[in-house]
């Protein structure tokens, strides 16, 4: 699809107050299309302690002008508020789009969430715990739903307790990567998971079970597209691995795309598609042979794509 169209900018809509202090989402929308459009609710990353909605690519080329409303929501972060919050907060937004759909001209029946980070961690979590758990409902629009019906979780920090064994620093070109500091262990009281969490991960293994998605996964969880740059420093691919087993092997659909090269949160760099990237990807679908494919791919082509099929194509 070559179709390009212009986008109309919504920003600063509130669609959640928790304590009294206001949430905000920025809306983008495509001008001229043929009924509601699907909309990607895409949620930063920072570690659950910094960035925010403007923390991200430019939503009008990703993917606004190609057809879907984008979505870039805050929520709480961990100095504000500990865990549940940030998963409340992200289903929150997400029963806010649905109760607003017809105002906008969103397609409410197609919400796909796209998140980088600490926000692929969220992204990861709103997918498998559907609608019903950790959900938040005190937040408002109870009478709608959180489920979504796909995921793309950019290298999301999945078993909070296995990030240290698996830690390995490649070199690499990323500059985000390289700012890192590699030496931090996430078992430390002060890294982002102990800080998410409210006390160090390693005396709180019930929270790091409730925070992590693979808990939670069944049968029935949206097709999941997971992606993990080789070279992170910050997350180590294992945690993409963990997350792409545990979902193939209740049968769901899901892909993990490992890319040669890439550091942490590729997913800022609007020139990332600028020439293809050496990736393995490794499929699992319904009822289907698991599959593996190498080559070169721009990475979010991968993404509108595996969008596009599940949002819009479908059926």
């Amino acid at each position: 699809m070559s179709e390009r169209f212009e986008v109309k900018v919504k920003p600063d809509l509130e669609f959640a107050a928790p304590n009294g202090k206001p949430l905000l989402l920025d809306l983008y929308l495509p001008i001229g299309t043929e009924g509601p459009v699907p909309v990607i609710v895409w949620l930063h990353g920072g570690g659950w302690r910094i960035g925010d909605r403007k923390l991200g690519p430019d939503f009008r080329v990703r993917f606004a002008e190609r057809g879907f409303a984008m979505a870039s929501i805050e929520y709480r972060l961990s100095s504000e508020a500990t865990f549940p919050a940030q998963i409340h907060d992200v289903k929150a937004a997400i029963r806010w789009l649905r109760s607003v759909a017809k105002e906008y001209g969103l397609d409410s029946e197609n919400i796909g969430l796209w998140g980088s980070s600490a926000g692929g961690h969220l992204a990861a979590l709103a997918g498998t715990t559907g609608f019903g758990r950790l959900e938040g409902l005190e937040l408002g629009n109870q009478d709608f739903s959180s489920e979504v019906q796909a995921v793309v979780d950019g290298y999301g920090p999945i078993d909070f307790l296995q990030l240290d064994v698996h830690l390995e620093f490649t070199p690499s070109d990323d500059p985000e990567s390289n700012r890192l500091n590699s030496v931090q262990r996430h078992t430390d009281p002060d890294s982002p998971e102990s800080k998410l969490l409210g006390a160090p991960i390693e005396i709180v293994p019930h929270l790091v079970r409730e925070a992590n998605p693979i808990t939670y996964i069944d049968k029935k969880v949206p097709p999941f597209l997971i992606l993990h740059g080789m070279s992170d420093a910050a997350v180590p691919a294992h945690q993409s691995e963990l997350l792409y087993k545990a979902l193939s092997e209740q049968g769901n659909e899901a892909t993990l795309c490992l890319i040669e090269g890439l550091g942490h949160a590729f997913f800022n760099k609007n020139d990332l598609d600028g020439q293809p990237l050496e990736v393995t990807l490794r499929k699992a679908g319904r009822g289907e042979p698991k599959q593996i494919e190498t080559g070169s791919k721009r990475i979010f082509e991968l993404v509108e794509t595996f969008f596009r099929k599940h949002l819009i194509e479908k059926g």
